[in-house]
């Protein structure tokens, strides 16, 4: 049967991404995945280009509500599959900490630099991932 799935998708190339959006829902977990990790990079280099700013408040993404939340639970294809919540929200940013400095501001370069390191991460593992799931889905291309 997914042979014949395959074989559909590859006769009507317009719906070709669409169709192997269709065939495993981890690859649109991992897009939303990648733009959580790039907002919070974004978010993560504005603490640090205003460190020096007084009664800045340093801000950081909201992952944990965002995955808890089964924002990235995986669709049914099959009636009788256990059903996952979906939807598309986006991740949330908040203020992060209540330490100020004498000037108001609550950046901590170290802290912010190690969020980015443990950011980085998640955003290349993802990239892994992805990249894994591209060469198996070509692998099993070339063998039908």
């Amino acid at each position: 049967m997914s042979g014949m799935v395959i074989d559909i998708c590859l006769t009507d190339v317009d719906d070709l991404e669409e169709c192997v959006m269709d065939l495993d829902g981890g690859f649109v977990n991992l897009e939303k995945l990648m733009s959580a990790t790039a907002l919070r990079h974004k978010v993560l280099s504005s603490n640090i280009a205003n460190s020096d700013t007084p009664n800045y408040k340093a801000k950081d993404v909201d992952f944990g509500s965002y995955f808890d939340s089964g924002q990235l639970s995986m669709t049914s294809t099959n009636k009788r599959h256990i059903s996952g919540a979906s939807g598309s929200a986006a991740p949330q940013t908040v203020e992060d900490g209540d330490f100020l400095w004498g000037d108001g501001n609550n950046v901590e370069i170290d802290m912010e630099v190690a969020k980015m390191t443990d950011n980085a991460l998640k955003f290349q593992t993802a990239v892994k991932l992805l990249s894994q799931k591209i060469t198996m889905y070509k692998n099993t291309i070339k063998r039908v």
